[in-house]
């Protein structure tokens, strides 16, 4: 039961105390200037606790940053690549505008602005929707905690991305690409050592294009992930880029399977596989060193995808790259 107490201060003022115990019974006081706000607090404190509603106005008061770093705390469970994302996330976009700010003062009008500067400043609609979705995560932390009634980032809308066309080569057409993976312009700087062609990019990109393999399994393909004799490549791991490093993980699903070898590429991954250890990668990069499917779709599949003539979006920053089933 909420208890109210006139007192007088030492400069003459008057005051009226509330003094109550929360949910874990410690005592708690708030004190109020004008008579007639003490008994509306004790009204509401003593419904809230009577409902299992009422929150820790201390918790409320806590900066926004030090919440999202509790969040980040939370993260050990997540893949390497969607915590990574999340990091970034935290780091380009929610402490600069929310930093210092007290989780309880983090309220809808707030959260709407916010999306609408995110919008004005001309980031692409999935990004925006990817640190509504992180913030989100970081209050309902707080909701949790107890230091918010509400999580205000719910039924905040993200206008949708628009839909690109997706590109789906014919099979001549995946060879004509692999051809130039294999056979880029021969460009050479002074004292450098001559690289006649990548014949091994050629073979990933048929392989991906013939098993239905994403970028991330092939990467992480190890010389006893394939069964020559049984023509099968078993998937089990993934390597996304996570955090500046290749990540060995499970799949995005968690489950194993496999896949039949192309017949019309039996011989070459045979030969392309030939002298390697169980425990070593299929594909590494040109120097022998981890294979980085960002660089080299980069470097490599993507002025092959221009040089074979295949169609971009011109309204776009980046070649639409023809589709393979990666």
């Amino acid at each position: 039961m909420a208890d109210i107490q006139k007192r007088k201060t030492s400069t003459g003022a008057m005051k009226w105390d509330v003094r109550y115990r929360d949910e874990g019974r410690r005592q708690r006081k708030k004190t109020f200037d004008r008579k007639i706000d003490a008994p509306r607090f004790a009204n509401t404190v003593e419904a809230d606790l009577l409902r299992g509603d009422w929150i820790d106005p201390n918790k409320g008061k806590e900066p926004f940053e030090i919440w999202v770093a509790r969040w980040l705390t939370t993260l050990g469970d997540e893949k390497p690549k969607t915590a990574g994302s999340y990091e970034s996330i935290v780091r380009k976009h929610l402490p600069q505008r929310f930093g210092t700010w007290p989780i309880g003062a983090i309220e809808y009008p707030t959260v709407l602005t916010f999306i609408s500067h995110l919008q004005a400043s001309g980031l692409g609609a999935g990004t925006i929707r990817n640190i509504r979705d992180v913030l989100r995560l970081v209050l309902q932390l707080a909701v949790r905690s107890e230091a918010l009634r509400s999580n205000t980032v719910v039924g905040v809308k993200v206008a949708k991305s628009r839909r690109r066309e997706v590109i789906f080569l014919e099979p001549d057409q995946i060879i004509r690409l692999a051809e130039e993976v294999s056979r880029p312009p021969q460009r050479y700087r002074r004292g450098e050592r001559r690289q006649p062609g990548y014949p091994e990019y050629g073979l990933l990109v048929r392989t991906a294009a013939f098993t239905g393999l994403r970028a991330g399994e092939l990467v992480a393909r190890r010389r006893k992930a394939i069964d020559l004799e049984g023509k099968r490549i078993y998937v089990r791991e993934s390597a996304p880029e996570a955090r500046g490093e290749l990540q060995i993980v499970p799949t995005k699903t968690y489950e194993h399977c496999s896949v039949p070898e192309p017949a019309s590429l039996v011989v070459e991954l045979q030969e392309h596989i030939g002298g390697v250890h169980d425990a070593d990668f299929v594909w590494r990069s040109p120097e022998g060193g981890l294979f980085r499917y960002g660089n080299w779709f980069k470097r490599h599949f993507k002025p092959a995808v221009v040089r074979a003539g295949f169609p971009t979006e011109p309204d776009s920053t980046t070649s639409a790259i023809p589709t393979l089933p990666y």
